[in-house]
């Protein structure tokens, strides 16, 4: 009798994991075999982990902090994207060797796509606050786009190498010259923690910021965070952090259980219920998206 798929998100800690809910989600909707699990793996373990993936019982998993690095060192195998940012959020075992690839900024990518339809159209500039893991998946996939990206970190020499891993297209620049490089964005990017509830809010005025842009925060708690609220008071477009949680989900979904999901306004509810809020995104698409990339934490 052949076993069902077990899938897992691995990470330290991972009690706080939607992920679990997602992908339940999609094997009872669709109808299928299989079980997606938090794995709790401590830093200390984490390498001997991965090398000795075959043994868990999981066919794959998502790879969450502070793994993702360590992950990518013990793939036999890992995918371009993967390669160029350095580490690796989804896994699969195929024939006994372990593949690694990183979806983050696809999954970004997508959730923009789904909310904020048209947003790249224009062309032009995107603003990126932060210089940390996520910045760097986000950095790839707008540069993917065709957009030059303008980038802001508390610390410069950290931003500076940043912008050197990925050549021409990155600018980094001091915090007076933000008023400046808002006037010609189209996209606003919160990479950091700011605005996270317990953390302080980011103080930018952007009164600067044309009609057409649109503001978006990965962070998802608080699903509106003091950026997005005040974006949207000035009447800009906003894209909260949720929708990127959502669509990273969809590829390793689909390489552990052999389906492809959607991501839907019935998740979205479901989640947000785990939350204990209700949906503040009024952007939301009432169709469901089928996404082309992902993250999945």
């Amino acid at each position: 009798m052949t076993s069902k798929p077990r899938a897992a998100v691995i990470g330290w800690p991972v009690e706080h994991s939607r992920s679990p809910i997602i992908h339940g989600y999609w094997l009872k909707t669709l109808n299928l075999a299989g079980s997606y699990e938090g794995r709790a793996v401590a830093a200390d373990e984490a390498e001997a982990f991965f090398r000795s993936f075959a043994e868990t019982g999981l066919i794959g998993g998502n790879v969450t902090i502070p793994h993702k690095e360590t992950a990518f060192a013990c793939c036999d195998e890992v995918d371009k994207t993967a390669r160029a940012l350095g580490a690796v959020n989804t896994l699969v075992l195929k024939d006994g060797r372990l593949f690694g690839s990183n979806t983050d900024g696809l999954g970004f990518l997508n959730s923009l796509d789904h909310s904020a339809p048209g947003w790249d159209r224009k062309g032009g500039s995107a603003v990126v606050l932060g210089a940390g893991g996520a910045a760097r998946a986000i950095i790839w996939a707008l540069l993917s786009r065709g957009l030059t990206v303008h980038l802001f970190n508390r610390t410069r020499t950290r931003a500076e190498a940043l912008a050197e891993h990925f050549g021409t297209g990155v600018h980094v620049h001091g915090p007076e010259e933000m008023a400046a490089v808002l006037e010609g964005a189209s996209l606003l990017v919160n990479t950091t923690s700011a605005g996270m509830g317990g953390k302080p809010s980011l103080d930018i005025d952007l009164s600067p910021l044309p009609e057409h842009a649109v503001v978006t925060d990965i962070v998802y708690t608080p699903l509106m965070t003091p950026l997005l609220l005040r974006a949207r008071e000035r009447g800009l477009v906003t894209v909260d952090g949720l929708g990127m949680l959502l669509h990273q989900a969809v590829p390793g979904f689909e390489l552990w259980f052999g389906k492809r999901p959607e991501v839907t306004d019935e998740l979205r509810r479901l989640v947000l219920a785990d939350m204990g809020v209700e949906d503040e995104n009024p952007h939301e698409t009432a169709e469901p998206s089928k996404s082309t990339g992902g993250m999945g934490q």
